[in-house]
């Protein structure tokens, strides 16, 4: 096998999500400025080029407020499942694992193996730090994208108000805003259901060869197992 193909596919998942994600945003952004110009000239006012529509807030908070309910599901998902189970579910630990278990079940400190992260044996604080690294990156990417998505949402609606010659709104006003608050929980929700179903589902429904699903033949009941 060349090295370009084992390299296509030992990234096959990142690449195909990355190339879709790039294309996804891009046809965001064109449906987005199409949208933005049609306002414009419902306005009287000039229409944007592509690369302006790209600085403006219209675009930044269709962008952002996706982004923040993504990472917030990520976030509660993967810190969440550390002590909350599912029975039957492939997206729950067993049920006799619960908890952050042992440094034996982890691998980690004096039993960490050769091929081991170096900090998950390093033990002390870097070893903590490591082993809560997921959940706090998928953190402080929701706090930012959220704090991105407050930001540019105050200004696309102080953008609406000046319009309409009402006074702007400062960031702090736009935090207690309906629309603020519809755009936030409207992806919350959807965020939340999709996780929920999928752990329920996949007790009693199966996806052949998939990871994210148990064998065909596993019992209902079978937990933590994955295809």
């Amino acid at each position: 096998m060349s090295r370009t193909a084992r390299f296509l596919r030992d990234n096959g998942i990142s690449l195909v999500f990355g190339i879709g994600f790039l294309l996804a945003l891009l046809g965001q952004a064109l449906a987005g400025q199409a949208e933005y110009n049609e306002e414009l000239r419902a306005e009287g006012l000039s229409t944007a080029g592509f690369g302006a529509y790209l600085t403006t807030a219209h675009f930044a908070v269709n962008v952002t407020e996706n982004w923040q309910s993504e990472y917030l599901q990520f976030f509660l998902f993967i810190v969440l499942t550390v002590w909350l189970l599912q029975r039957g579910s492939p997206e729950s630990k067993e049920l006799h694992k619960a908890g952050t278990e042992s440094d034996r079940d982890q691998r980690a400190g004096v039993h960490a193996e050769a091929d081991s992260p170096h900090w998950a044996a390093a033990g002390g604080l870097r070893q903590t730090l490591y082993s809560r690294s997921l959940g706090a990156l998928m953190l402080l990417i929701f706090l930012g994208s959220w704090f991105a998505q407050s930001v540019a949402g105050a200004a696309a609606e102080s953008e609406e108000r000046l319009a309409s010659l009402q006074d702007p709104l400062t960031w702090s006003e736009y935090l207690g805003a309906p629309d603020f608050w519809s755009r936030t929980l409207q992806n919350w929700q959807s965020e939340l259901i999709a996780v929920g179903s999928m752990a329920i589902f996949a007790v009693f429904l199966r996806q052949r060869g998939s990871p994210e699903s148990k064998p065909v033949g596993a019992s209902h009941g079978a937990t933590g197992v994955e295809g």
